[in-house]
């Protein structure tokens, strides 16, 4: 009898195990691991530093990393950012540093970073930026293809399309997004926006407004002096 209940105490320990095994997640479900194609990275991929606004000497520096097609840095980029650009990267006060961070729930936000890429080939990224984020319900929230609507918003910021064409095509800067977004994983981000400011992890209650980033830099810079 008591090996009877030595056994069935093994097969318990067992069973538990094997449950226990079958309810982990994969490694293809895990965090930092995604669907995304397999890239090859160069250099000069590595040593892209992001879209850059603002003066060298500015005392802040804010690195935000995101997703174009997230709704989140949509709303920041299309309402809060201009006031921003405006009140701290103009006046010397910020510079600021943007990182492509593509999700893998997002269908098209690879699609749209590389548009932002091969705009900026031809000195337009911001605005190519600003045509994404200003126009996002046109395209984000639609099962389709968006590339027809890309095109016409590069069309409409004064693109050479056939440029623009070319570089989608042979997926020019498909390495230096990836590298961004490994450099992401790296630093640990896990959503869009995130924000790095002066090179430390900065965490908002809300999303964040203009008015959030005037008095973080008010901050820093008044505990400077």
């Amino acid at each position: 009898m008591k090996r009877f209940y030595l056994l069935l105490g093994a097969v318990a320990v067992v069973a538990a195990v094997l449950i226990w095994q079958a309810s982990r997640p994969s490694s293809a479900s895990a965090p930092d691991a995604t669907d995304a194609p397999a890239v090859a990275i160069t250099a000069a991929d590595s040593a892209f530093r992001g879209y850059v606004l603002g003066s060298d000497s500015a005392p802040v520096e804010v690195v935000e990393y995101a997703d174009y097609e997230c709704p989140f840095c949509a709303q920041f980029g299309a309402v809060q950012f201009p006031d921003v650009r405006r009140q701290l990267i103009e006046t010397g006060r910020v510079r600021w540093r943007f990182r492509d961070f593509p999700l893998p729930l997002h269908r098209w936000g690879r699609m749209a970073a590389l548009t932002v890429a091969c705009a900026s080939e031809q000195g337009k990224a911001w605005e190519a930026m600003d045509a994404l984020f200003q126009r996002h319900a046109d395209w984000a929230q639609r099962g389709g293809d968006p590339s027809g609507l890309f095109e016409q918003r590069m069309r409409d910021i004064g693109l050479d399309m056939n440029g623009y064409r070319a570089c989608v095509d042979a997926k020019r800067y498909a390495g230096r997004i990836e590298a961004s977004r490994q450099e992401g994983l790296a630093r640990s981000v896990q959503g869009t926006p995130t924000f790095f400011v002066n090179g430390r992890l900065h965490e908002f209650r809300r999303g964040p407004t203009s008015d959030d980033f005037l008095a973080l830099v008010d901050s820093l810079t008044k505990s400077r002096r």
